[in-house]
């Protein structure tokens, strides 16, 4: 429909490296949900929630998947809210270059929201964190999913 990836494509998100495993904090047959490895500041740890079969953007995405990725985020946002103590969450999900996507394979953010924490206008910052730090929140999600 109005697909972006070239034709030689390597989908991170189809192609997940093992050492990137450690930071799936979910999975079913239709999603898996990760710690993002790009970092806010003032809201760590946050989450990208993925299909796992590939489908470039919101507009390729069938219903099931949809369906499935928004009860994901439901059962992922209330296990954020108690593992990271956060006042709230915000979702973003973004289509096409000129709707600010980056990598071509759907996936949704969830953000932990802290008060005053500016997210909107915050850049994140420009290296990926280093993968102990991203598994130390990975094991707080997996500890609220499991209580």
């Amino acid at each position: 429909m109005h697909n972006h990836a070239p034709a030689d494509y390597d989908c991170p998100f189809c192609d997940l490296p093992s050492d990137r495993e450690p930071d799936v904090v979910y999975r079913d047959e239709r999603v898996f949900a990760m710690i993002c490895p790009r970092w806010w500041p003032r809201n760590p740890g946050h989450l990208l929630i993925i299909p796992v079969a590939h489908h470039e953007n919101l507009y390729d995405l069938p219903a099931a998947d949809g369906h499935a990725i928004f009860d994901a985020t439901q059962l992922l946002a209330r296990a954020m809210r108690t593992a990271y103590e956060c006042a709230g969450v915000s979702t973003r999900q973004h289509n096409e270059p000129a709707g600010n996507q980056d990598v071509w394979h759907f996936h949704q953010h969830l953000f932990p929201r802290y008060p005053g924490d500016d997210l909107y206008r915050t850049p994140p910052q420009p290296d990926w964190l280093p993968a102990d730090r991203r598994r130390a929140y990975a094991d707080l999600l997996r500890a609220a999913l499991a209580s």
